[in-house]
């Protein structure tokens, strides 16, 4: 059966027309602001008659189809109504799930069943699979919701002949090609307002405050946040730190505090000098990362233990939080929001204009497109040289003339 010749008509406030099948997923960590987006593609796409299906668990619920069932036995998807999407924008989150499968490097034991006959190497290709579900699905026009991992994989669908429109989505803000990615802002946002309100613990206590944000390669999210006065100081992966001098600032920023105490992000791919990122375990996803995390530990037990050195013998305690989940959880700020429906809207209006191979983005204040290729043509990363002081340890206040709101 072939969804594409679907009775579409609980798709209410549709039309009869049916120009094709567009289908929508999301992969890879949720971010507030996926859900708006799933709105204005599923809105968009209905109203100008196309159908809309929902593919559940990003790349995972693409290999996981079953060409010999119904829709009604599928478990990874499902068709999308306006009825399913109207009430979701402010909802944190996917309402399609999320997870972080690469269709190119799928492990044995994590082969669908109904494939082990057929994929049995230790590292499994599955993109021919993919492609077949598609087909089998109908689905005509693809749109990707993700960072550069699950995007990467939207790349290799394009090389393949798929129609494909991306829509960038990430807290570290570290794609190519745009200023902001869906949930960037929203972790912004829930930063500073962490980082507010745990400093009223440091200011009680005297302590140094010791946060630790997201940002495996780029330092976004630890040195925005400073711009806007949340911490004293930032480190960040694109410069290794002395822990030492670190320390003396951090004393010194605490000493001229009438409060006596002082703040610093830390970007949980930071990197102390001479020294290499902090991993939880050795495991690693689909995309062959490790899970960061403990920076922000250890930054403090440094701290500590150096304190004394700059400060007249005595140490200095300190408050250590890593903020993980916390922002990226919740309802998307209006940002985020905005920004959602807009990239749904934009990404249906490539598709009306026959277009494909593109991943839609903000430039300079104005929403674009930009070639799906420049996904994975390099890193976005801060331009430490512009933006980040590196004998002081926080963001340099020049250069941003014609430069983006989110220094990107």
């Amino acid at each position: 059966m072939n969804f594409a010749s679907m009775n579409m008509s609980s798709m209410t406030m549709g039309t009869s027309r049916n120009k094709g099948v567009v289908g929508v997923l999301t992969g890879g960590g949720d971010v507030p602001g996926l859900n708006p987006a799933i709105r204005g593609v599923t809105m968009r796409a209905i109203k100008d008659g196309y159908s809309v299906i929902g593919i559940k668990n990003g790349w995972e619920g693409l290999i996981n189809i079953h060409r010999d069932r119904k829709i009604e036995e599928q478990e990874y998807c499902r068709p999308l109504s306006i009825l399913d999407v109207e009430n979701i924008t402010t909802i944190g989150g996917t309402i399609l799930h999320s997870s972080r499968t690469n269709p190119i490097s799928i492990k044995r034991n994590k082969v669908p069943e109904h494939l082990r006959d057929k994929f049995f190497a230790d590292n499994n290709d599955l993109t021919s699979e993919v492609l077949k579900n598609l087909e089998y699905l109908g689905i005509t026009h693809l749109i990707p919701i993700g960072g550069d991992d699950t995007l990467s994989f939207a790349v290799h669908l394009h090389k393949q002949g798929l129609n494909v429109i991306a829509i960038p989505k990430t807290m570290d803000n570290d794609i190519p090609g745009t200023d902001s990615c869906l949930g960037y802002s929203t972790c912004l946002t829930r930063t500073v307002d962490l980082c507010y309100q745990l400093r009223t613990c440091a200011y009680s206590h005297q302590r140094f405050l010791v946060l630790e944000a997201f940002g495996r390669y780029a330092g976004f999210t630890a040195l925005v946040p400073t711009i806007a006065g949340a911490a004293d100081r930032c480190v960040i992966p694109e410069f290794q730190f002395d822990i030492r001098k670190l320390t003396q600032l951090l004393v010194e920023d605490r000493n001229r505090n009438p409060g006596k105490f002082s703040v610093v992000l830390v970007s949980e791919g930071a990197m102390f000098e001479g020294g290499h990122m902090i991993f939880q375990d050795q495991d690693t996803d689909g995309f062959g990362h490790k899970k960061l995390g403990g920076i922000g530990e250890l930054v403090g037990n440094q701290l500590k233990k150096f304190s004394a050195e700059f400060n007249k013998g005595k140490s200095v305690e300190v408050i250590n939080q890593r903020l993980g989940y916390l922002v990226r959880s919740g309802n998307p700020d209006a940002m985020d929001s905005i920004l959602g429906a807009a990239y749904g809207n934009l990404a249906m209006e490539l598709i009306e204009q026959h277009k494909s191979g593109l991943m839609v983005c903000l430039n300079n204040g104005h929403y674009d497109s930009v070639a799906i290729e420049t996904i994975i043509s390099y890193k976005k990363l801060i331009d430490v040289e512009k933006f980040y002081d590196k004998e002081r340890y926080r963001p340099l206040y020049k250069n941003f003339n014609l430069r983006s709101m989110w220094v990107a």
